[in-house]
């Protein structure tokens, strides 16, 4: 039986790796599991009523029938994404809401509408490195082409931008049709500043691109004197003349809204068309999980000062864990690079300054989850992350900035996080003791 080249050369998503091989583990050695933004946090209180109400007599599933929806979602679910963006303080009158299979699916609509196939003279997609993975795992399915230019981790944990001036050069060479960007960084946790965001969005519409912006995250900040969410629907005609007509956002209930689960995301546009002509394309999939699409739209029911309550709420939970960990990790590990702690639930953690150019974070990852631990009260403990190169377009792994680094997600409880740093270092030290030759001096 013949299988295509795609799937024969398909290897799991970096962010699922280390899972995937830990549980082949047969030493009883337990992990903490910090490689994939699996949020471990509760639905907002109204999402869990409606959940635990399936076959209350005022569900739409009292009697146990579970029907299609319509392909664009249901009403009151669309209606609740928009309530969000307006709680935001963002218009929402001439925005076009279809839900889809979380943000995942928007995505590959996207590229699916605004990106030419290989082989095509132009149209690729345009990316940011360090980019989310899977990315350029839905541009292979489809056979769309990514171009990128990357940004560096500095010491100072910051990720810097490369001037605008050799982005422009990479666009006029690329001619890509569409640029995506993630205001609250996944993987690196960088937020955008508004006006950074509409300098990227003038060079959208100087060259004819698409501007998609991945807000999954949105209202995950954590930079003082930010007072009001950074987003693409933030962009005036004032601030940037043409960009109306060029923009989408990608959705999802899992971050903000702790649903990783119900797999219920949407795609936003101001183009009436595009939004036409992509609930006709989704037709195919018929309809979003609609148990999902309805216990989310619990949220249009809430008023916009419940909602920007909740806003807080997830930062103020966020915002101590993630600072506290980059203090933590720089004193257990010294010489580690930590990213800053801006937005989204992730940091990036570079080894640069302590290994060789012979090392390799995928290899450090693969030794933690198959066969690494330390022992801590006769108990065998690891750690499972995300490594960084697949976040990067450059294969030759030597010029790859994600060869030292690796992704953290902070999914687990404070108790939990409060461990990482400490485990970390410890099991850092010990393959390096393993693999002296990888040790830098």
């Amino acid at each position: 039986m013949k299988l295509s080249d795609h799937i024969l050369n398909r290897q799991p998503s970096a962010i699922r790796k280390a899972s995937i091989l830990f549980t082949q583990r047969e030493d009883g050695c337990k992990a903490l599991n910090v490689a994939i933004g699996n949020v471990s946090l509760p639905m907002h209180p109204a999402m869990i009523e409606r959940m635990h109400n399936l076959s209350s007599t005022d569900s739409p599933f009292a009697k146990g029938v579970v029907r299609y929806s319509s392909t664009i979602g249901l009403d009151e679910t669309r209606q609740a994404f928009k309530k969000i963006l307006q709680a935001s303080g963002y218009d929402v009158d001439k925005l076009n809401v279809q839900i889809t299979d979380g943000g995942s699916q928007a995505m590959e609509l996207v590229l699916t509408a605004c990106c030419g196939p290989v082989g095509s003279e132009d149209c690729p997609v345009l990316a940011i490195d360090a980019a989310y993975t899977n990315y350029r795992s839905f541009a292979q399915r489809l056979r769309r082409r990514v171009v990128s230019f990357s940004r560096h981790l500095n010491e100072n944990g910051e990720f810097g931008l490369p001037e605008f001036a050799k982005i422009e050069e990479l666009i006029i060479k690329e001619r890509p049709s569409a640029l995506i960007v993630i205001p609250y960084d996944n993987p690196t946790g960088q937020l955008y500043s508004q006006e950074m965001f509409n300098k990227l969005a003038a060079l959208c519409v100087k060259y004819d691109m698409w501007l998609i912006s991945d807000e999954a995250y949105r209202e995950l900040y954590y930079v003082d004197g930010v007072d009001k969410a950074v987003s693409v629907w933030s962009i005036s005609e004032e601030d940037v003349p043409g960009i109306t007509g060029k923009r989408l956002s990608i959705e999802s209930t899992s971050k903000v809204w702790n649903a990783c689960g119900l797999r219920v995301g949407a795609l936003i546009t101001d183009n009436s068309e595009l939004h036409k002509r992509l609930v006709a394309e989704n037709t195919v999939s018929l309809c979003t999980n609609v148990i999902g699409q309805w216990i989310f739209a619990a949220i249009s029911e809430l008023t916009l000062p419940e909602l920007r309550e909740w806003f807080c709420e997830q930062r103020d939970y966020y915002k101590p864990l993630m600072e506290r960990f980059c203090t933590d990790m720089r004193e257990s590990l010294p010489g580690v690079i930590v990213s800053s702690a801006q937005a989204s639930l992730y940091e990036v953690v570079d080894l640069r300054n302590l290994v060789c150019e012979d090392f390799n974070a995928d290899t450090f990852v693969v030794w933690c989850a198959s066969e690494g631990y330390i022992e801590e009260d006769g108990q065998r403990v690891t750690l499972l992350t995300a490594p960084m190169s697949e976040f990067y377009s450059e294969k030759d792994l030597r010029k790859n900035y994600g060869r030292t680094q690796m992704r953290i997600a902070f999914v687990e409880t404070p108790e939990i996080m409060s461990k990482v740093p400490a485990l970390l270092a410890k099991l850092v030290v010990k393959y390096l003791q393993i693999h002296p030759e990888l040790k830098k001096g």
